[in-house]
Order: C-alpha cells, then sequence, then structure tokens
C-alpha cells in the first residue's frame, strides 16, 4: 500500500464524488425542469448539493470562525488569531481579543493530533476565550510538508509541547484533550527534570489514553490484535504528485475517515439520507445541525507515518506511558519529577473511546506530587466528545477546570523556592 498510486486514486475518488454531486446539481437546477412535475428532479438537485459538499468538506480545512467575543464592558470585541511559534508540523497559535485588558489565567489548549482539525475544538476554545488568554496547538496536514522537513514522531511532538510551554512561560494553565494526554504528561515531567521555571502551573488531562489497558475498549482492542507489520502494509502510503508533501509517508486522512464512517455506517447513511430530504423541500440551511456537524467531522488531515506507528506502539502496545518507562531524544522521562505542577484529570463515564481509568491513571504516575495537588473528576453520563465540547463540558466540567485553576493560581512553586535558596 506505500505507493503514491494509491494516495491518489483515493484523490481521484473523492475528486470523481464532488463532481457528480457538482454535475447533477447543476443540471437539475436547469429553469426549464421547473416545468416538468417531477420530484425526483428536485430530488436529484438536493442529492448533487448534498454529494458535492460532502466530498468537498474533505480537502479543506476548516475555518476556526471566532471573529467577535462579548466582553464584560458589553461590547463585541474582535479577535485575531495570532501566530506564536511557527514550526513545520504545528504553530503555538493566540486567539487575541483585541482593545481587552490581558486576562490572568493563560490556558494552553492541546488539540489532538488524530485526523481531524484542532478546530475540532472550537466550541472549547470559544467557552474559555471570555475567562482568559486561549492558546492553541494547530497542527499541521502532513501531505503540506515536505520531505526535507524530516520525520515527526511522538518524541518530536512532545519537544514541540515543550518549547511551546518554554515560550508560554510558568503560568500556563495546559489543558490536553484526548490523544495528547500521555504526550503532555511526559513534557511536563521531562521540563521539571531539565528546566524547571518553564513548567505550567496545571495541567488537566481530559479523556486521555495514559493508561490504555487500565481499561479495554474498542480502541485498545484493535491495537492489541493488529501487529505493526500490517498496519505499516494497510494504513501508511506516500502522498501524491498533487501535494507538497510528495513521498511523505503518511498515514491519509480519507483512510482515517473511512475508518471513523465504518464504526456507525447506518447513523451516518440515515443522517445523509435525512438531510437530502430536508434539502429537497427546501428546509436546510447552510448551518444547519448537520453541516455543522459534518463540516468538521469530514475535515480530514494525513498523520505523519512515524507518529502513527509510534503512536500504536510505544503508547499503546508498550504503554510506556503507564510503565513510566518513555524516552525521548535518548533521556528516560521520570513522571514522579513532577512536584509542584497541580494535575487534574476528567473522564467520561461513558466514553467508549478512552473510558474512564485510562486518564485518571496519571494521578498514580505523580508519584512525587502531594495529594492535595491532584484531583479527578469522573462526569457522570458524559461520552468522549461530551467531555471537552459538549452539554457537559460547558455546565460541568468548565466551571470545575476555571476553579481547579484558580485554586493553585498563587500557590509558591517548589522550584521557585529552590532558585531563591
Amino acid at each position: 500500500m506505500r505507493y503514491m498510486a494509491t494516495y491518489d486514486l483515493m484523490e481521484t475518488l473523492r475528486n470523481t464524488n464532488q463532481w457528480l454531486g457538482a454535475t447533477a446539481r447543476t443540471m437539475a437546477s436547469y429553469p426549464a425542469f421547473a416545468a416538468i412535475p417531477n420530484p425526483m428532479i428536485s430530488l436529484m438537485a438536493a442529492w448533487g448539493e448534498v454529494t458535492e459538499r460532502t466530498f468537498e468538506r474533505m480537502s479543506a480545512k476548516p475555518d476556526w470562525g471566532i471573529r467577535s467575543i462579548a466582553c464584560d464592558d458589553g461590547k463585541d470585541h474582535l479577535v485575531h488569531i495570532r501566530t506564536v511559534v511557527e514550526r513545520p508540523f504545528g504553530d503555538l497559535i493566540h486567539f487575541d481579543v483585541a482593545e481587552r485588558d490581558t486576562k490572568a489565567r493563560k490556558i494552553l489548549l492541546v488539540a489532538p493530533m488524530s485526523g481531524h482539525y484542532a478546530t475540532l475544538l472550537r466550541s472549547t476554545v470559544i467557552s474559555l476565550i471570555p475567562d482568559a488568554e486561549v492558546y492553541v496547538t494547530d497542527w499541521h496536514n502532513a501531505r503540506d510538508i515536505p520531505v526535507s522537513a524530516g520525520k515527526f514522531d511522538i518524541e518530536d511532538y512532545t519537544l514541540y509541547l515543550m518549547e511551546f510551554m518554554r515560550e508560554m512561560g510558568p503560568d500556563t494553565n495546559v489543558i490536553a484533550v484526548c490523544q495528547p494526554a500521555p504526550l503532555t504528561l511526559a513534557a511536563t515531567a521531562y521540563l521539571a527534570e531539565l528546566d524547571p521555571d518553564a513548567q505550567p502551573r496545571t495541567l488537566t488531562l481530559i479523556g486521555g489514553p495514559i493508561d490504555p489497558d487500565a481499561t479495554p475498549t474498542d480502541v485498545t482492542d484493535f491495537g492489541r490484535r493488529v501487529t505493526m507489520g500490517q498496519l505499516e502494509e494497510t494504513m501508511i502510503q506516500r502522498v501524491g504528485f498533487k501535494s507538497a508533501g510528495v513521498g511523505r509517508l503518511v498515514y491519509p486522512g480519507l483512510l482515517q475517515l473511512s475508518s471513523f464512517m465504518s464504526m456507525n455506517a447506518e447513523r451516518h447513511s440515515k443522517a445523509f439520507t435525512e438531510q437530502i430530504m430536508r434539502v429537497s423541500r427546501g428546509e436546510a440551511s447552510d448551518h444547519d445541525a448537520h453541516n455543522r456537524f459534518y463540516d468538521e467531522y469530514l475535515a480530514v488531515m494525513d498523520m505523519p507515518a512515524e507518529f502513527y506507528l509510534s503512536t500504536v506502539e510505544r503508547i499503546f502496545k508498550n504503554g510506556e506511558i503507564a510503565r513510566n518507562a518513555f524516552v525521548v531524544d535518548g533521556h528516560r522521562v521520570d513522571i514522579g519529577k513532577i512536584t509542584d505542577v497541580a494535575v487534574k484529570t476528567v473522564e467520561g463515564a461513558k466514553d467508549d473511546i478512552s473510558a474512564p481509568g485510562q486518564c485518571v491513571a496519571a494521578l498514580g504516575l505523580c508519584t512525587g506530587l502531594p495529594d492535595e495537588m491532584k484531583a479527578a473528576h469522573l462526569e457522570p453520563g458524559a461520552g468522549h466528545y461530551g467531555i471537552f465540547a459538549g452539554r457537559s463540558w460547558r455546565n460541568n466540567i468548565r466551571p470545575l477546570v476555571l476553579e481547579f485553576i484558580d485554586a493553585n493560581a498563587g500557590t509558591e512553586r517548589k522550584s521557585s523556592k529552590a532558585n531563591a535558596a
């Protein structure tokens, strides 16, 4: 499978389906057809509109769409997205609210590199901007990164996080969502050892696989069933000639999307059928519930092959984080070195991706951290998405996280005491 031809074939199929949808929509929209009282014509136009939009989404990065925010002064303030640190595989961006006093809370939101763009956290960002200076890790699509930029595996990811934390300073409050939770924990521990003054103030881990074996799920079972050779042969391809990353080995976004869709094929099929009927009746809109969800869900990015393979092998199969045996750049990272970064874990009781027990395992690894600086929250009835972007996040988890941040904002740090001595 590691050929450009298979990558280009997938892109050709996507492009062809987009063209078919556009063609059907255009043909069925001829004014002359309006004189023919046949409902199949309106259904054809509706099918074409939904199909064109569906396949067009897969090749474009969604916009953040955060243009202004209401502040305490009762005015809407413009939001400017500024790049703070620019790197080949990802940037550190800041949502700068114009003409607003700098907020005391400074939050680094670590987005997952797991098929979707960082914009998947749009609602999370929107909920935090009024109360904090929000920074986000904005990972790049691997197909757009030239081969000359080199590799990017989980060690490189960890080093990127360390650089971002250093840039933001010691008053940073880090929130890691899902996949990056174990690597964010490792980056914090590495900083605690190498550069204590650059450690964040707090670390909140939301639904992450710190110990995947603590509570098995379909995701962990898959990681156990397949061999690394099977994954490399069936999931990895080379970027085709159309993109700047031509020749780079990646886990293609389109292949990832097919896996996502197959897990709930019946539900997705029903959703698209119902949307076609709504469009044909004139009941759909550009930003209705269906389009808001699928505009984000279908927008996928290629993942560097070495990052995907090293995640499966070292985090899931070998459990290096869970065993406190993770190595970065030849150095073993000891999570027990975290001694003055308050750590909180958040899990959803109905999370079927990172099930309860996987994330809270982080607290047991922080052997050097006092119990009063550890916290855990299990949200009843919440699934994976709900704990960082749904109703559970808005109503329950977000206030608890901000309260946790504030509770540890003024604590004197051991590293500061040591430097003073």
